[in-house]
Order: structure tokens, then sequence, then C-alpha cells
């Protein structure tokens, strides 16, 4: 069964996606990730477990050196806002697809955090890390 979303050819039978946790049997709402404990209209069926997806990042010799100018100038160094942006949304996307392969349909929790590997590699590494869980509607009583 393909992926309305994103294309990925995912096994027969399969409920979300397995690349971007996308709903296949036409649920609207989808994957969702939050940062909070709790989906406003939503209870948690079943608890899966902790999930993670981390990225490694670094720039190479040109970003480096036009963010070296950057910083002399002053103001925001527009060489690495794009790599920081781009690193926080694969560590979530690699958090999701880890959550949607153990039958996941939301990750609750999430929490994102950067720490560098330091000099002289200069690596920041990005981690995106909640519970994944299944989550239904609440029915009204």
């Amino acid at each position: 069964m393909n992926c309305k979303v994103c294309g990925e050819t995912n096994p027969d039978g399969a409920k979300f996606c397995s690349r971007c946790g996308s709903s296949l049997d036409g649920d609207s709402q989808g994957f969702m990730v939050v940062t909070m404990p709790t989906i406003p209209g939503y209870r948690v069926k079943k608890v899966i477990g902790i999930v993670s997806g981390i990225t490694p990042r670094t720039r190479g010799l040109l970003g480096k050196f036009i963010a070296g100018i950057e910083s002399m100038i002053g103001g925001e160094v527009t060489a690495f806002s794009y790599e920081i942006e781009k690193a926080r949304a694969e560590a979530i996307d690699r958090c999701r697809a880890k959550a949607a392969s153990m039958g996941a349909n939301a990750v609750l929790s999430v929490d994102i955090e950067t720490s560098d590997m330091g000099y002289p590699m200069g690596v920041l590494v990005f981690s995106a890390t909640g519970t994944a869980v299944v989550v239904e509607p609440e029915t009204p009583s």
C-alpha cells in the first residue's frame, strides 16, 4: 500500500506509513507528534515505549567560512540557521518513523535537545525523544 502523503510503499495491513507516520486507512488526523503528555480529544489506548531520532550535523568548509564572515558582522548567522532547522526536522522525522515502525500513531512528550561533540569535529547532535503511543478519539459521554 502506498502512502498518499510521501509515496512510501508499505506492507499490506499496515495502519501507518513506515516513513512519515501518516494514516493509511484514510484517517485525516494522521500521525501526531506533540510536546504535551496528552492530546486534547484523544485518549491513550496503548503505550509502546520510548523512541528517539538522532541526527549529527556539521558544516562544510565553505559554510564555516561564510558563517565566520557573518559572525564578524554580527546578528544572525544565517549560514547555520538553515542547517539547524533541517537537523531539528530530521530528528523529529526519525523519531516519528521509529514510532510508526513500532505500530504507534502518535508520539507524546517529545523533548528536542542538542549537544556539541566539540572541537575539532564541530559536530552538533540533534535528538528528539518521546513516548510512542496508540491514541484514539475520545467518545462523547
